[in-house]
């Protein structure tokens, strides 16, 4: 395996590197995003055909493929592209997947504008240990920025993460005879512990507005997590984990 050694922070590579850590568009031209960690790394050798480059500090090793690049850096230049306030010593490029089709699912879940990077790669990471399909619709935060990656524990990389459109899910389910399930705080809701969801698709709601209105008006069931009435919500990956692990209840 042959290495490069890159000292200048003007090297094109590294230069790319840290934009697409920061922009979307970037990810989405170039179609390769950016994750950091040796943990993340082993994960992403294990389970992702697209790894493509891979950046060590002096000193970190990794047991790689043949067919990935390997770039050595100073410490100081890996401090200056690493997202994060202590380097492990390893960041790397992916290949971003190739866009999959939306096929509806009895027990899956779908998010609904899940901003948060935090919330979304939590999120991921339940459903992958739950083994419950996931969909992100409209308004979702980049599963593939190293922010949701690192969120989710590799989880990006053991699963393809499905993005759809409500419309397209709508009609999906629709021709299926799928239910669909909602988390709201409303008067019509029922207790979540008493829903049956193994044959329904649920939907989890963003941080601050909740479900969509036009997806609240066409679902089938409104579920509410019973809390102390003093509590006027959860957080949005704590919630989708209470419902996943109900979702998985026969």
């Amino acid at each position: 395996m042959m290495e490069v050694r890159i000292t200048g922070r003007k090297n094109p590579l590294l230069q790319q590197v840290r934009r697409l850590l920061t922009s979307k568009k970037e990810r989405q031209t170039s179609g390769m995003f950016v994750a950091d960690g040796t943990k993340l790394l082993q994960e992403a050798v294990k389970w992702w055909p697209g790894l493509d480059t891979v950046i060590l500090s002096d000193g970190v090793e990794a047991d790689l493929p043949e067919t990935v690049k390997v770039v050595r850096v100073p410490e100081d230049i890996m401090a200056w592209i690493s997202p994060m306030e202590t380097p492990q010593g390893a960041l790397f490029l992916c290949r971003l997947p190739e866009k999959s089709t939306f096929v509806p699912k009895p027990g899956m879940l779908l998010l609904d504008g899940i901003q948060d990077p935090g919330n979304l790669g939590t999120i991921l990471r339940t459903a992958d240990a739950l083994d419950i399909p996931v969909a992100l619709l409209e308004g979702c935060a980049d599963p593939y920025s190293h922010k949701v990656v690192r969120a989710s524990m590799g989880a990006v990389f053991r699963k393809v993460v499905v993005q759809t459109t409500w419309e397209t899910a709508q009609t999906a389910f629709a021709t299926e005879n799928i239910p669909i399930a909602v988390t709201a705080l409303s008067d019509k809701a029922v207790d979540l512990r008493s829903a049956d969801l193994n044959a329904a698709a649920v939907v989890i709601g963003s941080e601050g507005q909740g479900v969509r209105k036009e997806i609240l008006e066409s679902a089938t069931q409104e579920l509410i997590i019973p809390m102390n009435a003093h509590c006027e919500s959860l957080n949005a990956a704590i919630a989708a984990a209470i419902v996943m692990w109900q979702m998985k209840q026969r």
